[in-house]
């Protein structure tokens, strides 16, 4: 049967638990998802509790990452997502997306609804990729793609 989590606490414990036995394994997020089945952007927001794992996946990851029964079950459990307190962010890498999103968030808007109407981008039916490239003027750049499916607003 398939269950949901109400309070994201178990899933935010497991997931401190699941990067705690990914450091002590010393296990990249690549071999994780290479054990579920499943792509990498997938897995690793499934093990942070923002996804739920189809059961040979959680089984998998859990076994990999030497947790028990019960994290098992919980990576299995539909998580209530969202895994940002409603403060201003204040880690580094996580605050760059919120000024991106604080600089472009209009523009994308604007050019979404332009190009396809009134509606929003799904991040349920969504894949992410995040590459590094070289930089032609030196140095890397990361090439992130989100990809999403437009769900467009019905009148009712």
């Amino acid at each position: 049967m398939v269950h949901s989590q109400f309070d994201p606490t178990a899933r935010r414990a497991l997931a401190i638990a699941a990067v705690d036995a990914k450091i002590r394994k010393d296990l990249s997020w690549q071999q994780i998802a290479d054990a579920s089945g499943l792509s990498v952007a997938f897995t690793t927001a499934a093990v942070l509790g923002q996804h739920a794992l189809p059961a040979d996946s959680a089984r998998a990851v859990a076994e990999l990452l030497g947790l028990d029964e019960d994290a098992v079950r919980l990576l299995r459990t539909i998580p209530t997502r969202g895994s940002l307190d409603g403060a201003v962010p204040t880690d580094p890498t996580i605050y760059r997306f919120y000024e991106m999103l604080q600089v472009y968030g209009t523009t994308l808007k604007e050019l979404v609804h332009e190009q396809f109407g009134d509606g929003i981008i799904s991040a349920i039916n969504f894949k992410l990729d995040v590459k590094k490239v070289a930089d032609p003027e030196g140095g890397e750049r990361a090439v992130i793609t989100l990809d999403g499916k437009y769900l467009p607003t019905k009148p009712f």
